[in-house]
């Protein structure tokens, strides 16, 4: 059984790096995360149509004076690639919570070769990864994100393996 703590913890660490908005393409390895931010009143939780738009709204959310999150799966990572350059000219803090498809015990091989791409497409246009493959792992591996972002302007996708949110099935 794979642990469901962390989805809390995460939560947590966002209130207390103030952030206020969180865009997302609906995902199951991110829904527990994704029903405690939508009951939380003081973060805005937007539903994109693509994950582009969340890259997009999250740095209209640092102009405006807010902290943002972007949540997505790794197949969107080929979704928003062009626009990442947003933040990265712009040197405007991201932070994404990229759950992995296409890996372990996966039963969709659609989901495959952006899975492969994912860190190498991400890390080629200046986006530094972080790789989770534990459960206690994610609370200060995203923590560590916030700080890289927040605090010196940088772009950073935790990237959270399949074996991390378990099997998924048809």
């Amino acid at each position: 059984m794979i642990s469901n703590k962390w989805p809390e913890g995460v939560h947590q660490l966002m209130g207390e790096a103030d952030v206020r908005q969180i865009n997302y393409v609906p995902d199951a390895g991110l829904s527990s995360l994704i029903q405690l931010v939508e009951a939380d009143d003081a973060i805005a939780a937007t539903v994109c149509t693509s994950e582009e738009e969340g890259v997009a709204i999250s740095c209209g959310a640092w102009l405006g004076g807010q902290r943002s999150v972007v949540l997505m799966q790794s197949s969107g990572v080929g979704n928003c690639i062009n626009m990442l350059s947003l933040p990265i000219l712009t040197r405007s803090p991201l932070v994404m919570l990229v759950t992995m498809r296409g890996e372990w015990a996966e039963f969709n091989p659609w989901q495959v070769p952006m899975s492969r791409a994912t860190e190498p497409v991400l890390q080629a246009i200046g986006v530094e990864t972080i790789r989770v493959e534990r459960p206690d792992e994610v609370v200060p591996t995203v923590r560590q994100a916030m700080s890289m972002a927040y605090n010196a302007d940088q772009q950073v996708a935790v990237l959270l393996s399949q074996r991390l949110l378990g099997e998924k099935t048809w």
